[in-house]
């Protein structure tokens, strides 16, 4: 119907939330993935499996009088470190173990080949561009425009400062030199760690969200190489890993006191969306697989 201008307001802002966890999706399954899978897989996750577990984190948003069981546990995620980034993350896990790696990337005596990305300025500017939008994506989940917001884009700011130069620092150190692609993904995985908590921590805890965001990363690449699991982009580890990192962090680092209960909450949530999306990706994949096929 012809909803208010307000209702209006809140559907292109969790469109483009849905759009977000479908697009990050993409980026571990990257140079191996058929068109017509994607637009399938795509749809898919913006219709059903986010909006689900959506509606069980933030279903009381709009509707002030659903009963959202996570939400009324008082799960804390002010904009979407779990209903946005490890939705993504796990959804991608689960596409990147079904469609398998790209051709060369191990080869049969078990070595890993890297692959790098071709343009590494545009990477930059992909980088940036996102960090651009967070400050649409993290202030705006206040849904309104008052001063408030800017508490929150400074702990965004922080967070993200914080992952470049911890993801630097930590692969200069191991590796002996550093990495432009590490350190892009540092900042994302700053932000992606800042996300749920970034109205509910301090600035000072927001670095050190950041600090450990950008070194969890690092890591995380580095294990899921090790399984051989092929993420072309490390969307995995950064949106899945750091975001339930930054679930975690927010109530650890809670400024309204520390509690194990909202500690617990944190989890549970970021579990259950783990079990969710994961499990419901790799449904929807081997399903594409089978019927379409994955692979190019």
């Amino acid at each position: 119907g012809q909803g208010s201008n307000w209702e209006w307001t809140f559907l292109i802002f969790q469109t483009v939330f849905a759009a977000t966890a479908a697009t990050i999706v993409s980026g571990a399954m990257a140079e191996r993935t058929k068109f017509v899978a994607y637009l399938v897989y795509s749809g898919v996750i913006s219709l059903f499996i986010y909006p689900i577990f959506g509606s069980w984190a933030w279903g009381n948003l709009l509707l002030t009088d659903n009963q959202s069981w996570l939400a009324v546990m008082g799960f804390h995620d002010f904009a979407g470190s779990t209903v946005v980034h490890s939705m993504g993350g796990w959804l991608a896990l689960a596409g990147a173990i079904i469609i398998g790696p790209r051709i060369g990337k191990y080869t049969k005596s078990g070595t890993m080949k890297p692959i790098p990305g071709h343009n590494i300025p545009l990477a930059g500017l992909g980088v940036f561009l996102l960090w651009f939008g967070w400050y649409g994506f993290n202030p705006g989940s206040t849904t309104i425009g008052d001063k408030t917001i800017a508490i929150i884009a400074v702990t965004t700011t922080l967070a993200a400062a914080a992952g470049a130069n911890s993801a630097m620092l930590f692969t200069w150190l191991k590796f002996g030199k550093p990495d432009v692609g590490m350190t892009l993904n540092g900042a994302l995985a700053g932000l992606v760690g800042i996300t749920a908590g970034c109205n509910n921590v301090s600035p000072t805890s927001s670095v050190i969200i950041g600090l450990i965001a950008g070194v969890l990363v690092v890591l995380s690449v580095m294990f899921f190489d090790r399984i051989k699991v092929d993420d072309p982009v490390g969307a995995v580890s950064v949106h899945g890993v750091c975001g339930a990192w930054g679930t975690l962090a927010a109530g650890l680092f809670n400024s309204a006191g520390f509690s194990m209960k909202q500690v617990g909450v944190q989890l549970l949530g970021a579990g259950a969306c783990f079990v969710w999306a994961f499990g419901c990706g790799l449904i929807l994949f081997k399903i594409i697989d089978m019927v379409i096929g994955m692979r190019v």
